[in-house]
């Protein structure tokens, strides 16, 4: 009988793992290449071939929609040595709200509110927030960079923008290309670090508890290291969109011993 260690270094030595699998969304946008490297460029201080001035600012800008609050029908038990905390399976629901964010991408500071739901007014609101105040009033330039959600798809929403605020640049990422877009990262951070496991007795308690997360952080605030560059993007793209060839049959084979 083969033991069970046996078994996990057979497969970790196996070339090919059929079983393993990673969903992922070939690109949809005819754009793609042109919009995304848009984004990266930014990234790396530059937009339309010119390097950003010191006064220009890089805003990440996304909500997290429905965020809910379960309050656990018994009482979590904490953790302790040799044992996991223990969450309730079943719970009540206490309501839900949105997490609408933006980055600096250059300094790392997070800008956020929690509106029960998404819309145009509630992230005009979160612009209003962020536009009224230092440095971004008096920017040269502010960039807005947002996937293609309705409250901010398109060029009416580019124009809304820029009428509130004329220094104000909205930035689309192509069509589910979220991922470019530095302000999933704090949400994926944010997932790990406060929503989960999802426990709260209200939904007051799920605001208190996102806010002052967001305040704390931005105490120790820092950019993200981004690296992926527009270079990189072409580099992806003609590696995915260039089939492989078949392996090519030898003229000859060798002979058995």
């Amino acid at each position: 009988m083969i033991s069970p260690s046996s078994v996990r270094r057979i497969l970790a030595e196996h070339p090919i793992k059929p079983w393993q699998h990673r969903s992922w969304i070939f690109p949809r946008d005819p754009d793609f290449a042109a919009k995304a490297a848009v984004v990266l460029d930014l990234y790396q201080g530059l937009y339309k071939g010119q390097p950003l001035g010191p006064g220009d600012r890089i805003l990440s800008a996304d909500a997290k929609p429905s965020t809910q609050a379960r309050a656990r029908r018994h009482q979590t038990t904490p953790p302790a040595p040799g044992q996991p905390m223990r969450i309730e399976h079943e719970y009540q629901r206490k309501g839900a709200l949105a997490l609408l964010a933006a980055l600096d991408v250059r300094t790392g500071e997070v800008f956020a509110g929690t509106p029960k739901t998404t819309g145009i007014a509630p992230f005009m609101a979160l612009m209003d927030q962020i536009m009224s105040q230092e440095p971004y009033r008096s920017a040269p330039r502010v960039f807005v960079i947002v996937d293609n959600g309705s409250d901010h798809r398109g060029k009416k929403a580019a124009r809304r923008l820029r009428d509130a605020y004329p220094n104000c640049v909205m930035i689309h990422t192509p069509v589910h290309a979220s991922w470019l877009n530095q302000i999933e990262i704090f949400f994926s951070i944010v997932q790990k670090k406060v929503v989960s496991p999802n426990d709260f007795t209200s939904l007051a308690a799920l605001e208190h508890t996102l806010l002052a997360f967001i305040n704390r952080y931005n105490k120790t605030a820092r950019p993200f290291n981004w690296k992926f560059t527009a270079a990189d993007l072409a580099e992806m793209l003609k590696r995915i969109s260039t089939p492989e060839e078949p392996a090519q049959e030898p003229d000859s084979l060798p002979e058995a011993a």
